[in-house]
């Protein structure tokens, strides 16, 4: 038994689609038989142009294959990471040339990686799981110019349908994708396996409550810095107008960084610090050191429906969250995370009234760490990938 597993990104690299194909493949591997064998192909980290991390081209071990495609220097547009891609595509093509696979598995945020194991599903006859982490043809609307939204969106829903129509099973992230899909591909067969709680934050839980009078909070976001963020349109006003009572740690990286050096600079702003993104061993202090976790998605329509990742690492550390979120993720808050305020993004004054009903304090939560533990959903989830060999 032979399963592909295409995902562009894999520890040790940083992001959400790394953790979680990592976490995958640890299940997969606890549930196969001892014949069976994985093959992964990924990329050499490249997340982010500031942070590197060495990993091998080439891994073998017992039952799994990774295999990590170099690509060029590249940063956030989006010229770069179609480059990028086309070196992953037609590598991962050559790698598999001749080769047969008897499931083939793709996680995607940015589509293209789907329509990539949709190819190699249809030429091998293999069943195909796809894992959808983004509508990536829902996107573009809000975040290009419209006469390219013109120009590509045609195309790309023609992508986006061969890919999901040649999918078996399709997995959605947020269970608010679901409208979208389900309008459009009503005959798909759909799951809803949700991004989880990493073992690292798991251990890193607090025990008991503990309440804190800083002078100063301490306010840390700490991930992507795109225009899905948005972090440009609220982080130096609301930096600016909370002076003397707040500072930011900002962490990370991405193709709007340059906008939020600039918009801090032009509010003259001397709260808010800007630091390269760092391993998760040392993120994870960082959240422990802060008072309260920052977290924003911009003012566009497609977000409505998203999940953010990082909700379930900020929720796990027991920390005050302050989120400028609406739509599914706001309602997940409300439903799943206690001590945690919520404002209409890019909403300054919003945002201002909602830290104020924070409570600074350190508190388990214990509900939501039992229920959205990684490692139970990914066995769970994994029990669904390989379902698709049952029926073959």
């Amino acid at each position: 038994m032979k399963l592909l597993i295409l995902s562009f990104y894999y520890q040790p690299d940083l992001s959400a689609g790394s953790f979680r194909s990592t976490a995958l493949v640890d299940a997969l591997l606890k549930r196969l038989p001892v014949d069976a064998h994985i093959e992964l192909i990924t990329t050499l980290p490249n997340r982010y142009s500031t942070f590197t991390s060495a990993a091998p081209e080439l891994e073998e071990h017992p039952r799994l294959t990774v295999r990590r495609v170099a690509l060029p220097a590249h940063k956030s547009g989006m010229i770069d990471q179609a480059k990028a891609f086309l070196v992953y595509a037609n590598t991962v093509r050559k790698i598999i040339k001749d080769k047969r696979h008897d499931l083939v598995y793709a996680t995607s945020s940015r589509l293209m990686t789907a329509v990539l194991g949709a190819l190699i599903a249809r030429k091998q006859k293999a069943p195909l799981y796809l894992d959808i982490r983004d509508i990536f043809v829902d996107t573009i609307k809000d975040v290009l110019p419209k006469k390219l939204v013109w120009l590509m969106k045609p195309i790309l829903s023609l992508l986006e349908r061969f890919a999901i129509t040649s999918a078996k099973k399709v997995n959605l992230v947020s269970e608010g994708f679901y409208p979208y899909f389900k309008s459009r591909y009503p005959d798909q067969s759909y799951s809803f396996f949700t991004n989880g709680i990493d073992s690292e934050f798991l251990s890193a839980q607090p025990l008991e409550t503990t309440v804190s009078s800083p002078k100063v909070m301490d306010v840390v976001y700490a991930g992507n810095i795109g225009e899905g963020q948005g972090l440009h349109h609220i982080v130096p006003f609301l930096a600016k107008q909370l002076e003397g009572v707040l500072r930011f740690r900002v962490i990370g990286d991405g193709g709007r960084l340059a906008l939020l050096r600039e918009a801090i600079t032009a509010q003259g702003c001397t709260n808010v610090e800007l630091l390269t993104p760092v391993k998760r061993d040392e993120l994870i202090q960082i959240y422990q050191s802060a008072d309260v976790l920052f977290l924003h998605l911009n003012d566009y329509d497609a977000f409505r429906k998203v999940l953010p990742s990082k909700l379930f690492e900020y929720a796990a550390l027991g920390k005050p969250i302050w989120a400028g979120i609406s739509g599914y993720a706001a309602n997940f808050v409300s439903m799943h995370i206690e001590n945690a305020a919520v404002f209409e993004p890019c909403d300054v004054a919003a945002g201002v009234k909602a830290l104020e009903t924070l409570t600074i304090a350190t508190s388990p939560r214990h509900a939501f760490v039992e229920h959205f533990d990684r490692s139970s959903i990914m066995r769970e989830m994994s029990e669904d990938v390989l379902s698709l060999l049952e029926t073959t």
